[in-house]
């Protein structure tokens, strides 16, 4: 993820703040709804990580892709999006060390979501694929050796990015107050394929073949049947099977294109041109919203997960048995 598009200069940050006095009001709406985003980010995702983790029926492989995913998201919603809003109110002042950490932990935490994205992607590729080999493929220890894989490919990925910044935060600031980093053309243009570019490639070949295959599986067991009456009701059961996986794979390529090309678009547009303030902001948090949206996409569907926040909003989670 590069930030040389939402380097907010002097000039844009006057232009921010004098919106902010003419129009308090509406200042002060923004807040609470971006206030209200970082708070349903992170109990949405907690609320994930206390099922699968509490639960031992929940470890599972492709489970534990989601928790990965959950923790990525809630780090997004518990320590970056608060400190974004604080950046919203004009003058930086926690210091060179928390500026560049938060440019980092930024780095991150979209790498981890998106390289658990894919992970999700492979799993499911290998199950839906190859279900006569998924078990003996597709092991605990293995995704757990991926995860770990992911972290640690984001961390060394984050750091390459921010290498000149990480050792000096300060470098780029014009006057004291100020936590912004410019990326050159070379890191923005990795982290564009990187992070965006190819994992969107990976994600949508992987889907349409899952899809490929679901959709010929519904036709075998279409042309198996002889009895007209059990063939009509195989038939309305395939087009359903049909229709539910192209919507649950439809939503899940679409939104992360939705809330992620926005921002990219425009950080690639902005090499040569720059933006105000106002858009990049709202480029960034539709892209940070998009950890919002990954426990409803990838979790909500599941109907363990609502029975699992039954059992901790009614503290059942508590009792011995």
């Amino acid at each position: 993820m590069t930030y040389s598009a939402l380097t907010l200069r002097i000039d844009e940050i006057c232009i921010w703040e004098g919106w902010k006095e003419s129009n308090k009001s509406g200042a002060a709406l923004i807040y609470t709804v971006l206030s209200g985003i970082s708070l349903a980010t992170v109990i949405l995702n907690l609320l994930v990580i206390i099922s699968i983790s509490h639960f031992r029926q929940l470890h599972t492989t492709t489970n534990l892709l989601l928790l990965s995913l959950a923790v990525a998201d809630f780090l997004m919603g518990l320590p970056e999006m608060p400190t974004e809003i604080l950046l919203f109110r004009g003058c930086w002042m926690l210091g060179d060390f928390v500026c560049a950490l938060n440019y980092f932990l930024g780095f991150l935490i979209v790498s981890v979501s998106v390289g658990s994205m894919v992970l999700i992607s492979i799993d499911r590729y290998m199950a839906i694929c190859d279900p006569m080999f998924y078990t003996t493929k597709v092991t605990l220890k293995k995704v757990q050796l991926c995860i770990w894989m992911c972290w640690i490919f984001s961390a060394v990925h984050s750091t390459w990015i921010l290498r000149d910044f990480l050792q000096q935060p300060d470098r780029y600031n014009s006057c004291y107050g100020e936590c912004v980093v410019i990326i050159n053309y070379v890191e923005g243009a990795a982290d564009l394929v990187l992070t965006f570019l190819g994992p969107i490639l990976v994600i949508t070949l992987l889907y349409l073949r899952v899809f490929m295959v679901a959709v010929s599986q519904a036709r075998a067991m279409r042309s198996h049947v002889t009895d007209v009456t059990l063939q009509r009701s195989e038939t309305v059961k395939a087009k359903k099977s049909e229709m539910k996986a192209a919507r649950t794979l439809g939503v899940v390529i679409v939104v992360f294109i939705l809330c992620s090309s926005p921002y990219y678009c425009f950080t690639v547009e902005t090499e040569n041109n720059s933006i105000g303030a106002t858009s990049a902001a709202i480029q960034l948090w539709l892209l940070y919203f998009n950890s919002c949206l990954n426990p409803v996409i990838y979790v909500f569907f599941y109907p363990w997960f609502r029975k699992a926040i039954k059992q901790i909003v009614t503290l059942q989670i508590l009792q011995p048995d």
